[in-house]
C-alpha cells in the first residue's frame, strides 16, 4: 500500500513546501493539494517548488477540474512539471466542486469529465489529441507520462471511473462504503473490457494520531460536511432509495447548507449535523494501531494507497508516526536471512 498526504496551498507557500519535504522524509510517496484558486493559493506553482525540493515524491492535484482551465493548459502544466523534474506528476479530477462553485459555476458533465480525461491524458503522455475539431500535440513534449485518477461517488461517476480512470479517488475511509464503491468501479472496468486490477484505489480521508477523541473528532468533523456536500448532489439526483448505500445518504438528513468559505477547515462553524459516528467511521483517528487496524481492512477489500488529509492542528505529529510506526507495519515484509 502506497501512503499520500493531502494539504492545503495556505500561504505561507514556504509552509506547504516544508510539510511536502517533510512527507517525503517519512516515507509518503505521494504528495497531494486542494485546487481552488480563490479560497487557496494557487496550487501548479507550489507544486514545482515542492518538486525543485524535493527528489521522489510524486505531487498531484486532489482534485482538479475540467471547468477551471482549459484542458489543453492542465496539460501543459503536468507535461512541463515531468520535462522540469522527471515524471513525478499525477492527476487528480472530478466535476468541480469549490473552484467552480465560488464563481457561481457549475460542476461539469459526464460527458464533458469524460472527453476533459481523454486530452489531457493524450496531451501530458506526449501524444495526440483530437480536440476542438483538429489535431494537437505539444511538439516540445517528449516521454512525458501521467496517470489520471478520477475522484467520484455517484453511480454515474463511479460508472465512468471504471471505464477510463487510471485510478480512483474515494474521499471517505468507511470499509463497508468503499468495499461497495470499489466493486462497482470494477464491475464497470470489466464490462468495458479493462482489467480491473490495473487500476488505483486511493481512499482519502483525515488522519490524525492521537488519544483525545472529543479533540480528534472536532478537528476532523468538518470531513463529514465536505462530503456531505458532495453526498447532497448524489441525494437531489436520485433520491435516497437508489443504490447508494444508506449509510452514505443518511446523515445528511440535518444538513442545512454549506458555507465555502470554512471548506476544508477545523473549526468549521455548519457541521454540527455530523455525528461522532460518520467522523470515526469517514477518519482514521487513534493510535498508532488504531490507524493501522482500519488501514489493514481496507487492503484487504483492495485499497492500493491511503491519502491522509492534514487540515488540522497535529500535523508534523501525526507524519512522523506514519513514518516511524504506520507505514512499516503496512509494507511487505523482507526477512535478511533465513
Amino acid at each position: 500500500m502506497d501512503f499520500g498526504v493531502v494539504l492545503q496551498t495556505n500561504p505561507p507557500a514556504a509552509r506547504t513546501v516544508q510539510l511536502a519535504q517533510l512527507a517525503e522524509a517519512h516515507g509518503f510517496s505521494h504528495l497531494w493539494t486542494f485546487d481552488s484558486h480563490l479560497l487557496w493559493q494557487e496550487p501548479y506553482v507550489i507544486h514545482s517548488a515542492i518538486l525543485n525540493a524535493t527528489k521522489r515524491i510524486v505531487v498531484g492535484p486532489f482534485v482538479t477540474n475540467p471547468a477551471t482551465r482549459d484542458w489543453t493548459v492542465t496539460a501543459s502544466v503536468f507535461a512541463t512539471l515531468n520535462e522540469m523534474y522527471g515524471n513525478r506528476t499525477i492527476c487528480g479530477i472530478g466535476r468541480g466542486d469549490s473552484a467552480v462553485r465560488v464563481t457561481n459555476g457549475k460542476p461539469v458533465t459526464m460527458s464533458e469529465l469524460r472527453e476533459s480525461i481523454h486530452v489531457i491524458r493524450e496531451l501530458a503522455n506526449s501524444r495526440p489529441v483530437e480536440y476542438k475539431g483538429a489535431t494537437l500535440q505539444f511538439p516540445w513534449s517528449r516521454g512525458s507520462e501521467l496517470d489520471v485518477w478520477v475522484a467520484a461517488y455517484g453511480p454515474m461517476a463511479l460508472k465512468l471511473t471504471g471505464e477510463v480512470g487510471d485510478g480512483f479517488i474515494l474521499q471517505l475511509a468507511d470499509v463497508d462504503i468503499a468495499a461497495w464503491m470499489i466493486k462497482v468501479v470494477k464491475d464497470a472496468a470489466a464490462a468495458a473490457g479493462r482489467d480491473p486490477e490495473s487500476i488505483a484505489f486511493c481512499v482519502a480521508a483525515p488522519m490524525y494520531i492521537g488519544d483525545d477523541w472529543e479533540h480528534m473528532r472536532d478537528q476532523c468533523r468538518w470531513f463529514g460536511g465536505m462530503v456531505g456536500n458532495h453526498v447532497a448532489d448524489i441525494v437531489s439526483k436520485y433520491g435516497t432509495e437508489g443504490d447508494v448505500p444508506a449509510a452514505l445518504t443518511d446523515y445528511i438528513a440535518g444538513r442545512t447548507g454549506y458555507d465555502y468559505n470554512s471548506h476544508g477547515r477545523a473549526h468549521n462553524d455548519h457541521v454540527d449535523f455530523v455525528p461522532d459516528e460518520i467522523v470515526d467511521r469517514f477518519c482514521l483517528l487513534g493510535t498508532a494501531e488504531d490507524h493501522i487496524a482500519k488501514l489493514e481492512q481496507l487492503r484487504a477489500i483492495g485499497v492500493t494507497q491511503f491519502a491522509g488529509y492534514l487540515q488540522h492542528d497535529n500535523k508534523e505529529e501525526t507524519m512522523r508516526v506514519y513514518g516511524e510506526t504506520v507505514i512499516p507495519a503496512l509494507a511487505d515484509q523482507v526477512t535478511a536471512k533465513r
